[in-house]
């Protein structure tokens, strides 16, 4: 497990934490994180054989894993899932799908099957959880991304569903504060190593677009792993309701780059 952190060490033992999402990309890296801060994990996600490599990492560096194969969609099959982990802290809300294509020709089924993952999901994952949650100390922290806010070419179908989470995850703090259940988003923006970034920026803009970053680079999987952990850490026991970037400052600079990379005018 390659996960590293800033934070002292085991902050979330004796904690259980669920990610959805969790067999690659950003929701793997999370569940690596808390897992190696003592919590013990569960891994849901529809491709059993992600899950158990990403648990095997986990074992490897003696921490704790579960691994449930489920789509988020399927509320049943979650339900069964989350009940199957039992008393639960934590709630990680990774699980996402998405692809390019400009609103004209994207399908509604396309448009509906991007909802489905990102915004039901997470309302289905957060409403399975609940009754495993409430308790003091307990958090949600759901993954959304800056195209909820910066108008992004060929991601209306993402936007929207970003968009989603975030209004979701203002209520829900809204609603299950008085339950002692914390609920908080993380919005990434180029990460470093994820499918998302490699659809968003492929072949030569990759480079291109990292110069167009303020901070003059992507960023990592274990940057947005350790916001998530202090969202859910003792650090962050008065946060609720909030969305936090990660995105080295390009929300700033709207959606320029992407216009110019879809007009094939990105500038070297």
């Amino acid at each position: 497990m390659q996960a590293t952190s800033i934070f002292a060490p085991n902050l979330l033992a004796g904690k259980s934490a669920l990610v959805t999402g969790g067999g690659s990309g950003i929701g793997a890296g999370i569940a690596k994180l808390l897992a190696a801060h003592g919590a013990k994990v569960a891994l849901v996600g529809r491709t059993l054989a992600k899950l158990e490599n990403t648990a095997k990492e986990i074992e490897a560096a003696g921490g704790k894993a579960s691994c449930h194969a489920c789509d988020v969609r399927d509320y049943p099959a979650l339900d069964t899932a989350v009940t199957s982990v039992g008393a639960l802290d934590i709630l990680i809300n990774s699980a996402a799908g998405n692809f390019l294509s400009p609103a004209a020709s994207l399908s509604a089924n396309g448009f509906r099957s991007v909802i489905d993952i990102d915004l039901c999901g997470t309302f289905n994952a957060c409403r399975a959880s609940f009754q495993h949650l409430v308790k003091p100390g307990a958090s949600i922290v759901s993954i959304t991304a800056t195209q909820a806010h910066v108008p992004t070419p060929m991601q209306v179908h993402a936007g929207a569903a970003k968009a989603g989470i975030e209004k979701l995850t203002r209520d829900l703090a809204l609603e299950w504060g008085r339950f002692g259940v914390r609920v908080n988003a993380v919005a990434p923006g180029p990460i470093e190593g994820t499918e998302g970034m490699s659809r968003l920026a492929p072949g030569g803009a990759e480079d291109m677009l990292k110069k167009r970053v303020p901070l003059g680079r992507y960023g990592a999987i274990d940057e947005v792993a350790s916001a998530v952990l202090y969202l859910v850490s003792p650090a962050g026991t008065f946060i609720t309701g909030s969305t936090l970037l990660i995105d080295g400052g390009t929300s700033l600079i709207g959606p320029g780059p992407f216009l110019d990379m879809m007009m094939g005018t990105l500038p070297t």
